[in-house]
């Protein structure tokens, strides 16, 4: 690729996919759960939880704590989750990026 031109095209396309993939962030969903599926959450691309789901039979107005754990793992599984798929599309934009500059 030595013109210039097709340089800053690919430039574009670069700065076009990038927005993309911020515009792809808050569609991206990884849900994480603990206590074996009793506190299920999920997350989107951007790290906000769009869901909590806490089976009822774990409610017990004297162990809060162990509610509050629970929650906190759900959460950090969904973040694992999501940061996952979030490398596998970079690493996917990544190849694309070198078949685009020629680099296999």
């Amino acid at each position: 690729m030595n013109n210039p031109f097709d340089m800053m095209k690919s430039m574009k396309d670069l700065q076009s996919n990038m927005e993309e993939m911020k515009a792809k962030l808050e569609k991206t969903f990884a849900t994480g759960n603990a206590g074996a599926g009793m506190v299920e959450i999920t997350i989107n691309g951007k790290y906000k939880i769009t869901d909590i789901k806490i089976d009822p039979a774990i409610v017990d107005p004297t162990d809060v704590g162990t509610l509050q754990v629970l929650i906190a793992a759900a959460f950090n599984s969904a973040s694992q989750n999501l940061q996952d798929k979030l490398q596998q599309d970079s690493t996917k934009m990544a190849g694309s990026l070198g078949n685009l500059f020629g680099q296999n």
